[in-house]
């Protein structure tokens, strides 16, 4: 008998610390306490903006599962050789800069890339049926609104440190007094439409006086860039940024049927907000 009664007081227990632990459910898909913190410290934002994120990506998965969405590993490894091809990278290559500059593996990177075209299949699904391509009226009324979204930098000025010795060029980049026969250096002047998109947003992204990550020059040696100076702001007019504008209308329009889509989606589940951080 009272054997019985502290399995039942131990199971109550248990089952106190689960339901505890659970912050809201979606659909019978748990999101924990620890789910919404972590989220709140990755995005900067209080428990309740912390939430809608999350509840937003479980609606996702719930949709991408009815909807039967799926992606192969071929997909993935084709995304993943084309954004290294972009950066003059081997795959091998591109893994060991995407460690080295954000810590994630190949494996996390490839579950990264799974989510992220499952979601674009997901997305294109919902809103494919309600866009329609901008005019060219919208489109000049786009440039003629966000001039200085589409004036970028003429060239930067930078010096080139390459080394085959990863662990002697972080020196450099530590102490820029250190001298190692081993490190290149090379002063050059990169024109902005001739460099990839993903060099101009490292380059855009870094100090003046600074270097950049450490990456793999495609050679087997690593690179960094020392920025210098960065020459003036240019804007080629909208012959040149037509399709980007295009792009960008295309993409608020989508945004705005997926917000759309997602709010009816959460109006007509079942989402029970259990309790928040």
């Amino acid at each position: 008998m009272y054997k019985i009664f502290l399995t039942l007081i131990l199971a109550s227990l248990l089952n106190a610390e689960i339901v505890d632990g659970v912050a809201v459910v979606v659909k019978e898909k748990a999101i924990t306490l620890f789910d919404v913190k972590k989220e709140m410290t990755i995005s900067n934002v209080d428990a309740k903006k912390a939430s809608d994120i999350l509840i937003r990506r479980a609606l996702e998965e719930i949709e991408i599962q009815d909807k039967k969405i799926s992606v192969s590993s071929e997909e993935v490894y084709e995304d993943i050789k084309v954004t290294a091809g972009r950066n003059n990278l081997s795959v091998s290559e591109f893994y060991e800069a995407i460690r080295n500059a954000n810590g994630i593996s190949s494996t996390e990177l490839k579950e990264k890339i799974e989510q992220k075209l499952l979601s674009q299949k997901l997305y294109s699904a919902i809103s494919y049926s309600a866009m329609n391509p901008p005019s060219d009226a919208e489109v000049q009324e786009y440039y003629d609104l966000h001039q200085e979204d589409f004036t970028h930098p003429s060239s930067f000025a930078v010096t080139i440190y390459t080394a085959k010795d990863q662990i002697k060029l972080q020196e450099k980049i530590d102490n820029i007094m250190f001298y190692s026969p081993e490190i290149a250096m090379m002063e050059q002047e990169l024109p902005y439409e001739r460099i990839s998109p993903e060099l101009a947003s490292l380059l855009e992204k870094t100090r003046l006086n600074t270097f950049t990550p450490i990456v793999p020059d495609g050679k087997g040696a690593f690179m960094s860039f020392y920025l210098k100076s960065v020459v003036s702001a240019k804007n080629d007019g909208i012959e040149s940024v037509k399709n980007q504008i295009t792009n960008k209308i295309m993409e608020e329009q989508r945004e705005q049927v997926l917000g759309d889509y997602f709010v009816r989606l959460r109006q007509n589940t079942d989402i029970n907000i259990i309790r928040l951080p």
